[in-house]
Order: structure tokens, then C-alpha cells, then sequence
């Protein structure tokens, strides 16, 4: 575990740098990085509620969620500024990314926490040591989703109103 919280904070520095050089925008790096606290809330919950300990188990879920969480925070902003960026104003570029992204957020976290079930639930030899990485990963891509369409969107809009020419989209 010690080792863990040493790599973790590195890791996700070297996520920002990757974000900000993708988006060429602290705001923008940052805000995508906001979803990773969001999801970690998740998943502490999850463990909470069901009485698991944590563990290096739980702790290598937690990663794998920041992953899932960055990546749908990533979908979501470069929607927003591809449509800001064709002429559409704050407000319309929020709510059509959004509608535009719903299904393939909803889909990615889907895919992952049914995948993961099986895992979450098994009592058999082993369980002990995957069901807290299953149990972390769905409970953190429940609050991951839903603060994703409800939260970015909304920091998005009070981050960016301001701005009249948001960062550019990450190239392709």
C-alpha cells in the first residue's frame, strides 16, 4: 500500500500533463481530473455499505476506476468544445454534447460494471481477494456516470461561460 500512494499521486500528475497538452488548457485538464474524486466517492461507498475492508485489491480497483472516470470525462469535454468550437453557444453546446454522449457514457460504465458482476458477487475460493476490486470499480462507476452527465456538464457551463474561444479539441 505504501507504494501505492506514492505511484498514485505520480500517475495522476502524469495524467494532467497528458490532458493538458491533449486540450491545451489547465481549466479543461483540471476539470476532466475533478471526475476522478467524484468516482473514488463511489466506490468508498460500495466498500462502506457491504463492509469490505480496504486492500491492495480495492486499491488496484480504485486505479482502474480513475481510468473509466478520465475517459468519460474526456468524451464529455472534447464534445463540448468540438461543438463550441462549429459556433454553437455555451448553453446549446452543453446540453447537445450531453444528449450526443449519453448513450456511449451510459454504455462504457455499463459494459464494465456488468462485466465486473460476476466478480462482485462470487463467494467461491479467491473471491476474497477479486471482490473488492469488482465492488470499488461498480460503485465508483455508478457515482462516476451520474456526476458525469449531471456535475461536468454543469462545471463545464460555469468554468467555460466566460470563455469565447474555448481550448482546442485534442487532435485525433
Amino acid at each position: 500500500m505504501k507504494r501505492l500512494s506514492i505511484v498514485v499521486p505520480i500517475s495522476l500528475l502524469l495524467i494532467f500533463v497528458l490532458l493538458f497538452d491533449a486540450f491545451k488548457s489547465f481549466k479543461a485538464a483540471l476539470l476532466i481530473l475533478m471526475n476522478v474524486p467524484l468516482a473514488l466517492i463511489g466506490g468508498f461507498v460500495a466498500l462502506y455499505v457491504l463492509e469490505i475492508p480496504l486492500s491492495v485489491s480495492a486499491a488496484i480497483g480504485f486505479i482502474a476506476l480513475s481510468g473509466q472516470a478520465v475517459l468519460n470525462g474526456v468524451v464529455m469535454l472534447t464534445v463540448f468544445q468540438q461543438l463550441r468550437a462549429s459556433g454553437l453557444d455555451l448553453i446549446e453546446s452543453v446540453v447537445r454534447g450531453s444528449t450526443q454522449r449519453l448513450r456511449t457514457v451510459l454504455m462504457t460504465a455499463l459494459l464494465a460494471a456488468l462485466g465486473l458482476l460476476p466478480m462482485a458477487l462470487s463467494t467461491a475460493i479467491g473471491a476474497e481477494t477479486q471482490r473488492p476490486l469488482a465492488v470499488v470499480v461498480i460503485g465508483g462507476l455508478v457515482s462516476a456516470t451520474l456526476l458525469t452527465l449531471l456535475v461536468l456538464p454543469v462545471l463545464y457551463a460555469m468554468w467555460f461561460g466566460r470563455d469565447p474561444h474555448p481550448a482546442s479539441t485534442p487532435a485525433h
